[in-house]
């Protein structure tokens, strides 16, 4: 057994098998980092530094609070509290928190966004666009 070692155990102490439930992967930009180039994964990202560059992630992406993105996103469901220089595209939903800073337009077919954050560019509430966005992101890859 290792010094770190997680393994759950039973009141004997013999090593109980896990299952992992959740099988998307969940990556983390963290603070003192900073990405230049794309970012691309199918699973979830929070980014809690800076990108340089686009941001392409199949399920959800989640900016913090002090985090900045510059280039496009595009995602499934974006929750921002950062800020992002760049279009957002997501097929599914965009939240902006309070302390969001967007500059660039925003295409989703749903949006919530809470007093306090602001938007320098246009909000695209279409479903077609929407859909039409995505199958060009698809070829682009």
């Amino acid at each position: 057994m290792g010094i770190f070692s997680n393994q759950a155990r039973d009141e004997q102490g013999n090593e109980l098998r896990r299952r992992r439930t959740d099988q998307i992967p969940f990556s983390i930009i963290a603070s003192d980092m900073t990405v230049v180039g794309d970012l691309e994964t199918e699973g979830v990202v929070r980014i809690e530094g800076r990108v340089r560059g686009a941001v392409r992630v199949g399920q959800q992406v989640l900016v913090a609070a002090g985090a900045v993105i510059e280039g496009d996103l595009h995602t499934q469901e974006a929750v921002i509290a950062g800020q992002v220089s760049g279009a957002i595209f997501a097929k599914d939903r965009v939240e902006l928190q309070a302390s969001a800073v967007v500059a660039g337009d925003i295409l989703t077919p749903r949006i919530a966004i809470v007093e306090g954050a602001r938007v320098s560019g246009e909000v695209k509430m279409d479903m077609e666009q929407t859909a039409s966005s995505a199958a060009l992101d698809s070829h682009k890859r």
